[in-house]
């Protein structure tokens, strides 16, 4: 039986920048109580917060540990969130990076004729282009970029600009730029020290599993990897652990 079930966030257990839903919520309180939880999103803190904890009716949250911009910042808690570790990028790494993923932009002709909010995103440890805007309807979303072969033609110039760092596909149209070597498996690597689980202890659920995307580290870490498509499989997948467990 497996002591961890650790999940991506958008497009897994909630829809882009939603919250997840009171059915989502109800099931990983159930979960919570038969096994720990961990869950590791390209997103940053204050996203964890919004769609996440401020959703989350009760669980036993000492069993649910948090993983931002993609595993490089890990929080657990003890009486209150705490933050265990923080991989930041230098000013200067965060000003490549800007600069690079605007010219992958332009280079590949893929500029956006209408944006809703930030398209470049400074969360410290990660910096993220989400090509439409952080706050683009998912409507306009789910139908920019559904074959990747937009952020494929994007990450392929971005990647020679910058070849220093790690470029993942995540959610529905962005693109997360961390520190070499520090993806998904970093903070897969992390849970297994802090939390002494074992990797074949563990199973992993994600949307983004594919050569390219930011969940696919996880599963050539070597950890049982479910692709889901939507929330909705994700909502199966937690009820048959949960009736398993019990």
């Amino acid at each position: 039986m497996k002591k961890l079930a650790v999940f991506d966030l958008d497009g897994t257990l909630a829809e882009s920048k939603s919250a997840i839903t009171p059915e989502m919520s109800s099931l990983l309180v159930g979960l919570l109580n038969v096994v720990k939880v961990a869950v590791i999103s390209g997103g940053g803190w204050p996203q964890f917060e919004s769609q996440l904890l401020a959703n989350l009716s009760g669980g036993n949250f000492e069993h649910l540990s948090l993983l931002p911009t993609c595993g490089t910042q890990f929080y657990e808690f003890n009486k209150e969130w705490v933050k265990l570790y923080s991989e930041d990028l230098t000013i200067d790494e965060r000003d490549r990076i800007k600069s690079a993923l605007a010219k992958g932009v332009v280079e590949a002709g893929f500029e956006a004729e209408k944006t809703w909010g930030d398209v470049i995103e400074d969360r410290g440890s990660q910096i993220t282009m989400s090509a439409l805007g952080q706050e683009a309807p998912l409507s306009a979303k789910e139908s920019w970029d559904p074959d990747f072969k937009k952020r494929n033609a994007i990450v392929a110039i971005v990647q020679k600009i910058i070849p220093e760092f790690a470029i993942r596909m995540g959610g529905t149209t962005s693109i997360d730029v961390t520190k070499p070597g520090i993806d998904k498996a970093f903070g897969i690597e992390k849970l297994h020290k802090i939390l002494k689980i074992e990797l074949d202890e563990m199973i992993f659920f994600g949307d983004a599993m594919f050569p390219g995307g930011n969940d696919y580290a996880v599963f050539e870490a070597g950890v049982d990897s479910v692709r889901v498509r939507d929330p909705e499989e994700t909502s199966r997948n937690i009820q048959t652990m949960i009736a398993c467990l019990k």
